[in-house]
């Protein structure tokens, strides 16, 4: 049966489907149960565990399990040829085992360490594997052909998985939960943001594995905005030449100061009168004699 549901939805591919995306169909009508089940199931749990749960707790929960994946982020290092990354992820297991309470409390970070999240997906990638075509899982959502093969692997890098099965089943239990609670803020924003949800994770999804493959952290959202608003010409857009922002549209043009007249220059000083002669002395009287 999923045989022939993977032939009916690539018959049903058109010409001008995204070539990254040849199940698009199939794919959609995956992301719409996948939806459906986290809007009436997920998202209400997460909720509800934020909601009796205190922040410190579940801070502690996300650095457990943390530090659970950074086991399999030393191995993927390793095989990526990146020795720096996977010793420095050893080295966080071990500190933050030892002295953050078995991983209660993420001690590395502060101390320099930061975490190199990898997986095996990745690892497939360095090593030239093709991504394959977009996939939605089940359940688990966007992925790859190669990242789906690679989710399969990294389930034995976990150390979850090697626990008593009450013990495992309870803890990936939480781990779902605690990591739906901290994305319920971004499933706000995605809401808001995305016309069409499907092509909006696809995107970015595609995009972020993209730039983690090149060696980035994380992608940047792709941008949906209309193509017109950074047009050159449009209104209030930088000028070329300058950078400063052009004028909005029904604004009216400052006035241009007029120049005022240079002042006359003063008139030239009239010389100093010549100082009057000194009168004569007067003659000294005869003496009589």
């Amino acid at each position: 049966m999923p045989l022939a549901a993977l032939c009916c939805a690539a018959c049903a591919t058109g010409p001008n489907a995204n070539p990254a995306d040849p199940l698009e169909p199939l794919n959609r009508a995956v992301h719409t149960v996948n939806d459906k089940i986290d809007t009436y199931v997920a998202v209400p749990v997460a909720k509800g565990y934020r909601r009796v749960t205190p922040q410190p707790v579940r801070t502690a929960v996300t650095n457990v399990f943390n530090n659970f994946g950074d086991v399999g982020n030393a191995i993927n290092n390793l095989l990526q040829g990146k020795g720096v990354a996977a010793a420095e992820s050893v080295m966080r297991v071990a500190i933050n085992t030892v002295l953050g309470l078995g991983g209660l409390i993420d001690i590395a970070t502060p101390a320099g360490l930061p975490r190199h999240p990898q997986d095996l997906g990745l690892t497939l990638g360095t090593w030239g594997v093709p991504s394959g075509p977009y996939l939605v899982l089940p359940l688990f959502g966007p992925s790859t052909v190669r990242d789906g093969i690679g989710m399969a692997g990294d389930v034995f890098t976990d150390p979850v998985t090697y626990m008593d099965p009450a013990w495992r089943n309870s803890l990936f239990a939480l781990q779902f939960v605690n990591t739906r609670s901290n994305l319920l803020d971004a499933t706000s924003l995605l809401e808001q943001a995305a016309l069409d949800k499907y092509s909006f994770v696809r995107d970015a999804y595609l995009q972020q594995r993209r730039q983690r493959l090149r060696g980035g952290e994380s992608g940047d959202l792709p941008d949906y905005g209309d193509e017109g608003d950074e047009a050159d010409g449009a209104p209030g857009a930088a000028s070329p030449a300058t950078g400063t922002p052009g004028p909005a549209v029904g604004s009216t043009p400052a006035p241009v100061p007029t120049q005022a007249p240079a002042p006359a220059p003063a008139p030239a000083a009239a010389p100093a009168p010549a100082p009057a002669p000194a009168p004569a002395p007067a003659p000294a009287p005869a003496r009589a004699s």
